[in-house]
């Protein structure tokens, strides 16, 4: 129905009685003819684009709806999404999982009032298992990155890590620097879907890459010769070289990146994120970050318990 018309079927009559009490006709007068042109032609707008303009509205963001705050805290359990780095999170004698990142997840549980729930995800799926809903949170040592970022909200870093790299002594002898291993003819093993991998592409885009979807695989490769170094988060070079001294070195000294370490959620939950964001920056004041990252990183009390 065009504007006009509806105007139209919607005129009302007025009349006003004469001296006689008749009607007079001259005085009647109809909705349509009472409403200034420029009303009629902002009705028409109205009639005319209002469904274009509900198509036009942008979907809803992810997670827009009920915060994972408020889901966690009515179910009682924080699905915590996570992979297995040593020593971030590991198991123990008994199969319990314990590392930085597990400490850091119990400790987030604790002060929400419930109880966490670590469900182990390869690190190559574990964002989009974030988005499909597996669990509520990703605490797995996950490097702030761009690209994550477009899929992701990412908290403040709660930590800092950085790549090193660990080789075999007979196959990179004299290896001292980056340079030496940016060679068509070397073979760099790393983790899927990890920094390290992308740093390989970074630092050494001419060497050959190898990927597997756990570090333990990529250091068997190395101990058996098969490549040339592997890279990965520190310290964990640093140990296999320490607990393999025969067969691989450490040909640089220290971590030749520096990357932030955030909690992961799902786009759209900004109550949730203010509470992990404010989350980190109590623990840090209270010193208790740093206390547990020298455990995990500047000891090895730990060891103890998985051996």
């Amino acid at each position: 129905m065009r504007a006009d018309e509806w105007v139209e079927a919607m005129a009302v009559t007025k009349q006003f009685p004469g001296d006689n009490g008749k009607e007079k006709p001259e005085m009647r007068k109809t909705m349509k003819e009472m409403i200034p042109p420029i009303v009629i032609l902002l009705i028409a707008g109205l009639v005319l684009f209002t469904p274009s303009l509900a198509r036009a509205q942008p979907p809803r963001p992810e997670g827009s709806g009920e915060a994972m705050l408020e889901q966690v805290m009515k179910r009682g359990v924080l699905r915590v999404g996570m992979s297995t780095f040593v020593p971030w999170a590991m198991q123990d004698k008994s199969g319990n999982f314990i590392g930085f990142e597990i400490d850091v997840a119990n400790r987030l549980a604790r002060d929400m009032g419930v109880k966490p729930e670590f469900i182990p995800t390869k690190f190559s799926g574990i964002i989009p298992a974030l988005l499909t809903g597996k669990f509520d949170i990703i605490i797995g040592g996950m490097g702030i990155r761009p690209e994550r970022n477009l899929k992701v909200n990412f908290s403040i870093p709660y930590d800092y890590t950085g790549m090193s790299i660990v080789a075999h002594r007979k196959l990179a002898a004299g290896f001292k620097k980056l340079g030496d291993f940016n060679n068509p003819a070397v073979s760099i093993a790393s983790r899927t879907g990890t920094t390290a991998a992308a740093a390989v592409t970074r630092f050494m885009p001419k060497a050959k890459l190898r990927l597997f979807d756990d570090e333990s695989q990529a250091f068997q490769e190395l101990l058996l010769g098969r490549v040339h170094a592997v890279i990965a988060s520190a310290p964990l070079p640093a140990y296999q070289a320490l607990a393999n001294p025969d067969r691989l070195f450490l040909p640089l000294k220290e971590e030749f990146t520096r990357e932030p370490i955030g909690f992961a959620l799902r786009k759209g939950d900004f109550d949730s994120m203010n509470f992990l964001d404010n989350w980190i920056r109590v623990t840090e004041a209270e010193g208790w970050l740093k206390d547990r990252k020298h455990y995990w990183f500047g000891t090895k009390e730990w060891e103890k318990l998985i051996k």
